[in-house]
């Protein structure tokens, strides 16, 4: 059964497929193969994600790991997504995100009851940034930005993020979005740590870089960002 569900659903993606797409996915996510990408464009991989959800194939596909394709592992991300049970939906997260290679899948999977159930999300996060798996990390400094820079931000998940230490790009990307997106929302605290410089030269200046690119940061604010920059 599982090896006729991989089958099956590989098919349906090959009947997808886009090779033009699949040119402009390699130049976005350097670091999956070319021959790696089938070139299923997004809305249709969700679509199928709909179609396949609670299906024995979909359960099956889910069971093999890891994926051979870009694609597979998009559709495995929509179908956690698509979970509607908390525990049952953070175990999967914590099967599948190991084998998680590249930035785009990572960021993409965003289940609706992880928001639903933000009360009881915070040891995960905390779980996930402490594991020292590039894209383990990465997903939970992206469910602090995503779920937590409004209403439910508090600086302690700001110095979670600044006690990072990771030579990772993908990581300090992450960091300084998630610095940037903090300092649209929660100015101040943001700033006191480009003042007080506790971030690293990259990550600090890539944050003013971001924060100066927000269009929800007032242009006095930018100016004075720009005298921050570290040389």
């Amino acid at each position: 059964m599982m090896n006729e569900a991989v089958t099956y659903i590989r098919c349906r993606m090959l009947e997808l497929s886009d090779d033009a797409y699949g040119d402009f996915v390699k130049k976005t996510t350097p670091a999956v193969a070319r021959r790696a990408i089938i070139g299923v464009r997004i809305p249709r991989l969700r679509a199928l994600a709909k179609e396949l959800a609670n299906s024995d194939e979909a359960e099956a596909f889910m069971r093999i790991l890891p994926h051979e394709y870009y694609e597979e592992n998009n559709l495995h991300a929509f179908l956690i997504e698509r979970i509607k049970d908390f525990e049952e939906c953070i175990a999967e997260l914590y099967r599948f995100l190991p084998y998680v290679d590249n930035w785009a899948t990572c960021d993409m999977m965003t289940p609706g009851v992880l928001k639903k159930h933000a009360g009881e999300l915070m040891p995960y996060i905390e779980r996930f940034i402490a594991s020292g798996h590039l894209y383990e990390v990465r997903y939970g400094i992206g469910l602090l930005l995503k779920i937590f820079s409004g209403k439910l931000f508090e600086k302690y998940q700001l110095d979670m993020v600044v006690n990072i230490v990771s030579d990772e790009y993908y990581v300090n990307m992450m960091r300084a979005w998630y610095f940037a997106t903090i300092m649209a929302h929660h100015y101040d605290e943001a700033e006191e740590l480009l003042t007080e410089r506790r971030l690293d030269k990259w990550t600090h200046n890539k944050t003013i870089q971001k924060a100066i690119e927000s269009r929800m940061i007032p242009t006095d604010k930018k100016e004075f960002l720009r005298t921050l920059r570290i040389k």
